[in-house]
């Protein structure tokens, strides 16, 4: 009698992709800096964070940020930019309200420009917080400009 090894098929991870780990560690390392940084740490480091980061980004993702960054500090100057899992994001009173998150680094077909839920966007019982970007053109960034504003609000 031969016994025939039979192999089973490898089943896929249920557990984090290496992208969702690496932001993680990521995240892990920010608040390593924002520990040491402590107290005399300053919105400009923040915001020096953030645009270390873009500049290091692709073109196509580049170009979204940069003008993402800009409509956000222009229209809530108030806000606050960090890194949270290594995307540029925006915080009022330490917590992250909105952020963006590139296309490359996920892999994903867009970038994304996210909203948490310290913002005061609430419509009724359904409204989106998250939106998917291509390219903005100067209609679509009043239109983040103005949700921005009331997210803040």
């Amino acid at each position: 009698m031969t016994t025939r090894k039979t192999t089973a098929k490898a089943e896929p991870s249920v557990g984090f992709t290496d992208d969702e780990r690496a932001a993680m560690k990521e995240h892990a390392q920010e608040l390593k800096t924002a520990a040491r940084r402590g107290p005399r740490a300053s919105k400009a480091n923040g915001e020096q964070d953030v645009l270390t980061k873009i500049a290091a980004m692709a073109e196509a993702d580049r170009v979204l940020a940069e003008r993402i960054h800009a409509v956000v500090t222009a229209n809530a100057p108030e806000l606050t930019p960090k890194l949270w899992y290594g995307m540029p994001a925006y915080a009022k009173d330490g917590k992250v309200l909105c952020f963006f998150q590139s296309a490359e680094k996920f892999k994903a077909r867009y970038a994304t420009l996210g909203f948490n839920d310290v913002a005061s966007l609430d419509d009724g019982t359904v409204w989106p917080t998250a939106f998917a970007l291509t390219r903005l053109t100067a209609q679509d960034e009043a239109r983040i400009g103005d949700l921005v504003k009331i997210a803040v609000s």
